[in-house]
């Protein structure tokens, strides 16, 4: 995890001289250098943000959904009655019946 982490910063740091370079050059015809530079700072957006993702765990990244195809399948009711089943504590297991 950290190697890649490691590998997107360098390539952001690519990116970013490559951005510089281009920066200090004189421009090319046909406005190849504006394009050129459009096309870097998507780029640097699109490492910034693997960075960003980098950071989360598998699992966090997962749950970032938020119940989105929990709530596709079951509905606002589903959410509606787990909350009063919590108010209530009448959620979970049925108790033991002693025979």
């Amino acid at each position: 995890m950290a190697s890649d982490r490691s590998s997107l910063r360098a390539l952001r740091s690519l990116i970013s001289d490559a951005d510089l370079i281009l920066e200090t050059t004189p421009a090319l015809p046909q406005n190849r250098t504006a394009a050129c530079r459009e096309n870097l700072r998507a780029a640097l957006a699109l490492t910034d943000d693997l960075l960003k993702q980098a950071k989360m765990t598998p699992a966090a990244a997962l749950g970032h959904k938020g119940g989105t195809s929990t709530s596709r399948k079951l509905g606002a009711d589903h959410y509606r009655r787990m909350a009063a089943a919590r108010k209530t504590r009448g959620g979970g297991r049925p108790r033991k019946q002693a025979d």
